[in-house]
């Protein structure tokens, strides 16, 4: 029989589900009607990275682990699974997963290296992952060096089902991406979840408390690099290309600006900084590299004004865990 000091908890509990369930209905129902308001190809993009900034919160705002390297599995995955798609002739579900896999792979050897460093080693062994990788995508052949892989032909589903439309496409990255996002969810809400959010509060006392704290980080931050794998592979399906762009820092600094403007460790914020920041670029692209310094200016701004992010000062309002 539960005590009387449950209770609290419980209705704290249940109030934050039904939060998330109306919030979640409202995102499905916005971006269900968003492909008649918006062009299509633009809201594919802003999902993919919204995927990666989402990938990238599970790391740094659930386990307190800051990573400069992320384009490492963002890059890898979109190259493997370009290659795959145009190179073996491979369907969208068997490039999807070669690139996941991948980045999977990728996310256990770099979280083996770096997760014994904490702080600043942590990111810069990260960072200097990433940029050996960096240089091997420029110089392998079959990534095609500065001009990328291009004109990726997108197969039958299955062999079964056409996504040459746009509409179609839209579905299909879009129930991928809810699909990845309620996962992100569960992962977050798990006793799993839990020890990590210990961990990130105080690391000694999860210690102390019995728990192998550097196998919950590692298998964290394989989930997060396998989960920024399946975004981009799923970006140089819908872009039809794979460039170097994907695996250079200033992509893992792109993810930053997005999780830190939406809201660091929230659920939501990550997909509200993706699609503020993909917007800014495709909407802006005329101001030239004035972009750059337009979001360098969003983002101060919501630094002092929104310490925690958009999306956090929103929930915080409606006093909700969003």
């Amino acid at each position: 029989m539960a005590s009387a000091a449950d209770v609290p908890l419980r209705r704290t509990r249940a109030k934050t589900e039904r939060g998330f369930a109306v919030a979640f209905a409202i995102m499905v129902a916005l971006l269900a009607a968003a492909p008649f308001l918006f062009y299509p190809v633009f809201l594919m993009q802003a999902l993919c990275f919204a995927l990666f900034a989402c990938a990238f919160n599970l790391l740094i705002g659930y386990v307190g682990l800051l990573s400069f390297g992320h384009a490492l599995f963002f890059g890898w995955a979109s190259y493997v699974a370009a290659y795959a798609a145009k190179g073996w002739g491979s369907t969208p579900e068997l490039a999807i997963a070669a690139g996941t896999v991948t980045a999977a792979l990728l996310g256990g050897i770099a979280g083996f290296i770096a997760i014994r460093r904490q702080g600043i080693y942590f990111a810069m062994i990260t960072l200097a992952l990433a940029q050996m990788m960096y240089f091997f995508a420029l110089r392998a052949p079959f990534t095609g060096g500065e001009d990328g892989i291009q004109t990726v032909p997108v197969h039958r589903l299955f062999g079964l089902f056409d996504l040459s439309g746009e509409m179609r496409m839209y579905a299909f990255v879009l129930v991928i991406v809810l699909a990845a996002f309620l996962f992100i969810y569960r992962i977050i809400n798990s006793p799993f979840g839990e020890v990590l959010q210990a961990i990130r509060e105080n690391e000694q006392r999860a210690v102390s408390l019995g728990y192998k704290t550097e196998r919950y980080k590692l298998l964290a931050f394989v989930l997060s690099a396998t989960l920024s794998g399946l975004a981009g592979s799923l970006k140089a399906l819908v872009l039809q290309f794979a460039s170097l762009t994907d695996v250079h820092w200033t992509m893992s600094g792109q993810v930053v600006l997005m999780t830190l403007v939406g809201g660091l460790g929230t659920v939501f914020g990550p997909v509200a900084g993706a699609f503020l920041i993909v917007a800014m670029q495709n909407y802006l692209a005329s101001f030239g590299e004035w972009v750059l310094v337009i979001q360098g200016a969003i983002f101060v701004f919501c630094v002092l004004a929104f310490r925690r992010g958009i999306v956090g000062e929103v929930a915080s309002l409606l006093r909700l865990r969003l």
